[in-house]
């Protein structure tokens, strides 16, 4: 890893077409600004851990979720049957 000390509006060069300019630092914040083209993808790497981690936490759901459908398919435990209750129409008992 390359750490380099900047100041406020001191800028790094990435390849020839990535600039990071340091935008303000107040006590331990410091505020980025990243110019790049479109194409380069740029993601905080705590969002892309939480992105991953609800991610694999829906395919964990998604896994239960086929395994209840199966044993539903196999003869496995199947819902309560519900009671249907009609009411006569119009006074009338039928």
């Amino acid at each position: 890893m390359l750490v380099l000390s900047r100041k406020v509006n001191e800028k790094i060069l990435i390849g020839k077409d990535i600039e990071i300019t340091i935008v303000d630092v107040r006590g331990d914040v410091v505020k980025v600004g990243i110019n790049a083209p479109r194409d380069v993808g740029i993601l905080r790497s705590e969002l892309l851990e939480q992105v991953e981690r609800a991610n694999a936490e829906a395919a964990q759901a998604s896994v239960a979720s086929l395994k209840a459908l199966e044993e539903r398919a196999e003869g496995g435990p199947k819902p309560e049957p519900r009671a249907l209750h009609l009411r006569p129409r119009n006074g009338t008992e039928g």
